[in-house]
């Protein structure tokens, strides 16, 4: 199973100290961690500022080093939507903290992994 994973989904670990590496595989079982190279363009965008969204960006593109990195080939769309269009056509689960992306993902029956109550991750079923 694939599960892709966004850009504050891997700012995560930064954010909020959990290692979501661990915690969505006790939640999913094995997986394949994926990205977009989109994603990790906009991690490079924010980690290229100050302050603690910067820093959490900098671990963020070392952790996609983690991930298979893919290419979109929808490059005409917002990267939410590319997210949402990889999903959809590759069947896998994403991680993500963005609630209108988490709602567009659920709309279309795709299962979510999000952090709540920033203590754990648990899945929405789509």
């Amino acid at each position: 199973m694939k599960v892709l994973l966004d850009a504050n989904a891997l700012m995560i670990p930064v954010q909020f100290g959990i290692d979501i590496f661990s915690e969505i595989e006790a939640l999913v079982g094995a997986y394949e961690p994926v990205t977009l190279e989109d994603v990790t363009r906009e991690l490079a965008g924010i980690a290229s500022g100050r302050g603690r969204d910067a820093a959490a960006a900098r671990v963020g593109i070392r952790l996609a080093g983690r991930c298979r990195v893919e290419t979109s080939r929808h490059t005409d769309v917002p990267v939410d939507e590319r997210i949402v269009r990889y999903a959809v056509e590759n069947g896998c689960m994403v991680a993500t903290n963005d609630r209108q992306l988490r709602s567009a993902l659920l709309k279309r029956n795709i299962d979510v992994i999000y952090l709540r109550e920033k203590k754990r991750l648990e899945i929405i079923r789509g």
